[in-house]
């Protein structure tokens, strides 16, 4: 098998070159572009149409939905913090229009339970008083009282 000859150079100054001689650059535009034109407008003389973008543009959250969230969490943790969180992320749904579930989720648990976390320091309070009266009133050492032992000192 023989590969084919290559083509011969084009000699300097030949009459019959082998490229053909360059062509003179395109004219401009007629018009020069109009930069002030609405989005709807076509585009200038000798100018692409934008392209439409790659892809959709994310919605942005509603203004409160990630507080109410953290209010619901914050309300089995720290009842009083959850609680506020949520009546402001509440606040914040509602001005905006959106739905307010997990808000007032949050409220109720966080009301709920912070309701029976001063119960219980009342509870705890008065228990510890009663202890500490007991003791004052009868002094340093070990006594019984209606089957209860008291060790005070």
């Amino acid at each position: 098998m023989t590969n084919p000859p290559f083509p011969e150079p084009p000699v300097p100054n030949s009459s019959n070159p082998a490229t053909p001689p360059p062509t003179a650059p395109p004219a401009p535009p007629a018009a020069p572009p109009t930069w002030d034109a609405g989005p709807g407008a076509a585009p200038a003389a000798g100018y692409a149409a934008p392209a439409a973008p790659a892809y959709p543009q994310p919605e942005p959250s509603p203004p409160g939905r990630v507080l109410s969230i953290v209010g619901l969490v914050l309300a089995f943790v720290a009842a009083p913090i959850g609680l506020i969180l949520s009546i402001v992320a509440a606040v914040k749904l509602g001005k905006g229009g959106q739905p307010k579930g997990l808000a007032i989720a949050g409220i109720v648990v966080g009301a709920v339970l912070t309701i029976i976390e001063i119960i219980g320091i009342i509870l705890f309070i008065a228990f510890f008083a009663a202890i500490f009266g007991m003791c004052a009133e009868l002094g340093t050492g070990v006594w019984e009282v209606n089957g209860v032992t008291y060790t005070c000192g």
